[in-house]
């Protein structure tokens, strides 16, 4: 009844024109949940002094408070009326428990409108990469909500729990998080992450394999309020992405699958012969023989710094495509071609790669174009619905009629 409650009480205030008081709240929500008036009005003793009250409706403000805590809903200036904030306007519609739906699929993988738990924890399919990024525990949240910090570990081991369960032998599981999360009221930020990698371990057995820094020159300015407003902090340029393995001793990734190009002074230098005396450095820790570099390999082996923009033209198109339908986009996507990176690194062709928040779906387009087999869900319709735009052309693509249908 709780989830139920809630998503009427959210798809009451979608459907408004605008201000909504109590009164009319109680009688929409009603019809939205198929509960009768006189249930909804019931009244019962509650509390020491046992005075009746509707526990319905007292759920029903409460799930209010919540919205408003999201930031998606606000007072009016008459007593019990609220109506939708800017953020609360861009209108979501979240998949139910239990009811999952293939909104979408290509011969390699499909995409599922559906709570992730819901689809990871009935497969039995081997695992070789999860690639995702769940939604951060931001203070201000964005339009598809995210647990509040406090909730965020026991949120993130639930959801890899049965991704876990089902990798294979040195398969990966890497996550994408923020590095700007900070204590209330402080420039000191949250020891989080460093929890998370704890649970992950302890819970589930994985393996901390590296923690990856994604440089992103087009980072906005921040954290404003300790970087711009009070300047004790820097700008941050650059976000983690945790990779665990259940299996280190097995584990499938190969940075040849990632070889970058040799500059051109290095291939001078290779086809010169190398370097033509031996050094010693730091009071002979390192050593450098005569003819060093010599040999030419087919590329450069990759930092675990991964600079990749955000201005992406894959994201843009996307963006533009989902807009000319009517559709929000996804306000926190990541560059495809650091997704495609990341599925090439740690999977081979054929591999199954998952998201269990698929967001823009810039994992599925990765999987895709590396020839990777692979299954995204996401539980927000107009999300999976905007990234379906990303395989227009795919020969293969089949969309299914009634994911469009169910909430035109």
């Amino acid at each position: 009844m709780q989830l139920s409650l809630f998503n009427a009480v959210k798809t009451v205030y979608a459907k408004a024109e605008g201000p909504v008081d109590n009164a009319s709240l109680y009688r929409r929500v009603s019809r939205e949940a198929g509960i009768p008036l006189d249930v909804m009005n019931e009244r019962v003793p509650v509390g020491a002094e046992g005075s009746p009250r509707s526990t319905l409706k007292r759920e029903i403000r409460w799930h209010q408070q919540t919205l408003k805590a999201a930031g998606l809903l606000k007072r009016t200036a008459t007593r019990g009326e609220w109506t939708l904030t800017g953020k609360g306007k861009i209108k979501l519609r979240q998949a139910q428990p239990k009811a999952s739906m293939v909104a979408f699929s290509t011969k390699l993988g499909a995409a599922l409108w559906s709570i992730s738990s819901d689809v990871f924890e009935s497969i039995d399919t081997p695992i070789t990469l999860c690639l995702t990024s769940p939604p951060y525990p931001l203070r201000e949240s964005r339009a598809y909500g995210n647990p509040s910090l406090n909730e965020y570990i026991e949120f993130i081991v639930d959801s890899i729990r049965p991704i876990a369960r089902n990798l294979v032998a040195g398969g990966s599981i890497c996550l994408n998080v923020s590095n700007d999360i900070f204590e209330p009221g402080s420039p000191a930020r949250s020891l989080y992450r460093e929890k998370m990698v704890i649970a992950l371990a302890e819970e589930l057995g994985l393996w901390k394999i590296d923690e990856l820094v994604w440089e992103n020159p087009c980072k906005p300015p921040g954290p404003v309020q300790w970087a711009s407003k009070t300047r004790q902090q820097l700008n941050v340029a650059w976000e983690p992405i945790y990779w665990f393995s259940n299996d280190p001793s097995q584990l499938i990734s190969d940075n040849r699958r990632v070889l970058e190009p040799h500059s051109e002074r290095h291939l001078s230098l290779i086809r010169a012969g190398g370097t033509k005396e031996a050094k010693s450095y730091s009071d002979g820790a390192y050593s450098r023989p005569a003819g060093a570099f010599s040999n030419e390999t087919p590329g450069k082996i990759p930092k675990n710094i991964l600079r990749f923009p955000h201005n992406c033209p894959s994201q843009s198109a996307y963006k533009k495509a989902a807009k000319a339908a009517g559709l929000p986009v996804h306000g926190a996507p990541y560059p495809l071609r650091l997704a495609e990176f990341l599925i090439r690194l740690m999977s081979r062709e054929g591999d199954l790669v998952v998201d269990p928040f698929g967001g823009s779906l810039t994992t599925a387009v990765g999987a895709e174009n590396a020839n990777r087999r692979w299954l995204i869900t996401d539980c927000m319709h107009e999300y999976v619905h905007g990234g379906s735009f990303r395989f227009a052309g795919n020969p293969s693509l089949m969309v299914n009629p009634e994911f469009l249908a169910c909430v035109a």
